[in-house]
């Protein structure tokens, strides 16, 4: 039975951006040494914040991806809040 996708959220930085487009905006590139785990988040606001908070003062910029994960796959792995009401993590 197919579900609905999910949408979910990941900060990135220029880098990132830049290796991400590079493959046709098909997939993540391998993480950054300096980031070594892929959490996606499950709001644009929570997002934002990390990467107002994160990306721009380590990199001078920050942007946040937004992409569709089948709710079959997704659904098997757990979501973590890890603060306040927004922070859910994938």
């Amino acid at each position: 039975m197919n579900q609905k996708p999910i949408t979910l959220y990941r900060p990135v930085n220029q880098k990132e951006l830049d290796l991400i487009e590079a493959s046709g905006w098909k997939k993540f590139p391998p993480r950054l040494t300096e980031q070594p785990i892929f959490y996606p988040v499950t709001n644009l606001e929570y997002g934002r914040q990390i990467s107002k908070m994160w990306n721009v003062p380590a990199y001078g910029v920050g942007y946040v991806t937004r992409f569709d994960v089948d709710a079959n796959y997704a659904s098997k792995f757990p979501i973590q809040n890890v603060g306040g009401h927004i922070h859910n993590e994938l």
